[in-house]
């Protein structure tokens, strides 16, 4: 019989907005150089931890304005102006989508309701801690947030889940969920033995699938 899971925890950017990879391939088709050369230049590999600025910047190695002047660089080497500010103001509209997740975040507030611990692993950025956590009700929903501008590793690195296996008092990994727009990260938390889910464009199947897995 497989454990009984006792916790649910949660990626952020993709999961509760919109996710950013959405609007870099729009502005990579604006550019007429397709959506696979601006995603390289904005955030590299992403489905890797390495040295590209905006891997350095979400484990708080660099500022946000050193990401961007980086960025730029990279950019201007294959003659394109790249500039993530520009890319951010276009994010920003419509609460970055925040107002469509309602039904996700009305199954976390019924989830603690049912006794589940929950937390977010996020990758993030420092600069954008009060952005982020002013569209959803962050502390009235999660009893921990791993962020990994804070704790100095991103996903998909097992670390970071290893630190949020740190803040639920000794569960197992198999005790534990996770939900994540990005595959890597979804297939570094079932390497550790934590069950997860691929959250697509249709959030209610997302939602279903949690379910099922709670039912078992």
């Amino acid at each position: 019989m497989p454990e009984s899971i006792k916790a649910v925890l949660f990626d952020f950017g993709g999961v509760f907005t919109d996710s950013p990879f959405h609007h870099v391939h729009a502005f990579g088709e604006e550019l007429g150089v397709g959506a696979g050369v601006v995603t390289e230049i904005v955030f590299g590999s992403y489905e890797h931890d390495g040295d590209h600025p905006w891997h350095q910047l979400e484990r708080g190695e660099i500022t946000m304005e050193q990401a961007r002047d980086d960025i730029l660089a990279l950019g201007g080497e294959r003659d394109l102006r790249i500039d993530i500010y520009e890319l951010f103001m276009r994010m920003a509209g419509n609460n970055a989508g925040a107002d469509q997740r309602q039904p996700l975040v009305a199954r976390v507030r019924s989830l603690r309701e049912e006794g589940y611990r929950t937390g977010i692993v996020t990758n993030n950025v420092r600069e954008f801690g009060d952005g982020w956590r002013g569209l959803i009700p962050v502390d009235e929903l999660f009893d921990f947030v791993v962020d990994s501008s804070h704790a100095g590793v991103r996903k998909p690195d097992p670390r970071i889940f290893e630190l949020a296996l740190s803040h639920l008092d000794g569960l197992a990994p198999a005790e534990v969920v996770f939900l994540d727009d990005y595959q890597a990260n979804v297939d570094a938390a079932r390497g550790l033995g934590m069950r997860a889910i691929t959250v697509g464009t249709d959030l209610d199947a997302a939602i279903a699938e949690l379910d099922t897995l709670l039912s078992n």
